[in-house]
């Protein structure tokens, strides 16, 4: 079959680059839709992989303006050309144009959800209400994304986990691990917490004024928390977003102690969990978010209750703290200190590791794909 993939970025969604893979594995042809704009990381990802490109008429931005209409006809006419069997998108600009483009087209059309966060605006949620009945399959990356849009009524959905590759995320040997944190100069005897997250800006229509990934939260927490444990280290990896997410960071950053550490992002993150003895993700709003990349390398998580993160831990794994709670994410802070001067973080870590393979593997995450698109062409 023919599989038209139509994402809203050309940097980040490399996510999406597991399934085009297993699409490919089983013979299927596939061209992406991405929007006009410089050579991204996802962009050059597919071009490596010698997938076709096309660049979008439209440029996902809706603004009520004529260009507006003259670039989804536009789109309409590119995904026409391409003659897809099925359509697949991912990101809510993604899905708004590809349905408006799609109208009376009786192609179908697989939308993949990556986060719930637009859900959370009252406005989007009883638009996409309607507007859901468009897609042919709802496929929720995870099991809380599913149920948001069962509750919506959409025709036909299901969870796969966006996964994570637990063969190139893996636990460190002792060797790597201690060069890793020589590297942040500090050691064994060194409580590192770490969080892993770019710095996105405050969005309009939710969490108004605040950055979703809760990097205020765990500042917060972390100033509390060092206040009789002065050896410990907090690293924090990601720079902003895009300009607005720098300016963020920029006001965030007057908000650093002694004892943390910002670094902007990297193409290898790995580095950052193999010094680290346990991660944090005090997100108001995610999907399963970098807790899998901890998790597949061995390092147990405290997270937040926002949106699927409680799916990615159970107790014997990691801690569950209510968002935006500033001392119940500090006595989480205290509890993985606790264990990890006690020597008892060690099997925690093992245990994550094991539940992250068993329920997170990328590759089957990224078969079970590749079956609904098939699926959904046959029916």
């Amino acid at each position: 079959m023919r599989v038209a993939m139509v994402i809203k970025t050309d940097e980040g969604g490399r996510w999406t680059l597991p399934h085009l893979d297993a699409l490919r594995e089983r013979g299927h042809e596939v061209v992406a839709v991405l929007p006009p704009g410089n050579e991204g990381r996802l962009r050059k990802a597919l071009h490596d992989r010698g997938v076709e490109v096309v660049q979008s008429a439209f440029d996902f931005r809706f603004r009520p303006r004529p260009s507006t209409l003259r670039g989804l006809a536009g789109l309409r006419r590119q995904l026409r050309s391409i003659d897809p069997d099925v359509l697949h998108y991912h990101l809510y600009a993604s899905a708004l144009a590809c349905r408006f483009a799609g109208l009376g087209w009786r192609v179908p059309k697989v939308h993949m959800v990556a986060g719930p966060l637009f859900l959370e605006s009252p406005l989007i949620r009883a638009v996409e209400r309607v507007l859901c009945r468009l897609d042919t399959v709802v496929i929720g990356g995870s099991d809380h994304t599913e149920a948001l849009y069962r509750r919506l009524k959409a025709p036909r959905t299901t969870a796969i986990p966006y996964g994570v590759d637990v063969e190139r995320f893996s636990p460190p040997s002792p060797a790597y691990r201690a060069a890793c944190r020589a590297a942040l100069g500090v050691g064994e005897d060194t409580f590192v917490a770490c969080m892993v997250a770019y710095v996105y800006p405050p969005k309009r229509l939710t969490h108004r004024g605040r950055g979703i990934k809760g990097h205020d939260v765990l500042l917060e927490a972390w100033r509390e928390f060092e206040r009789d444990r002065p050896d410990a280290r907090l690293v924090l990896l990601g720079g902003g977003f895009d300009t607005a997410g720098e300016e963020y960071k920029r006001r965030l950053e007057l908000r650093k102690t002694a004892t943390v550490d910002w670094y902007d992002s990297v193409l290898d993150v790995r580095d950052c969990y193999a010094a680290a003895d346990v991660s944090v993700s005090p997100s108001l709003s995610e999907n399963h978010g970098a807790a899998l990349e901890a998790g597949a390398m061995g390092v147990p998580s405290i997270v937040s209750d926002a949106g699927a993160l409680p799916e990615t831990v159970d107790p014997s794994t990691g801690w569950v703290v209510p968002r935006d709670d500033v001392a119940a994410l500090t006595a989480a802070l205290r509890a993985a200190y606790a264990e990890f001067r006690a020597g008892t973080l060690t099997a925690r870590a093992a245990r994550s590791r094991r539940r992250t393979v068993a329920r997170f593997a990328q590759g089957l995450a990224a078969a079970a794909v590749a079956d609904v698109l098939e699926q959904a062409v046959l029916r």
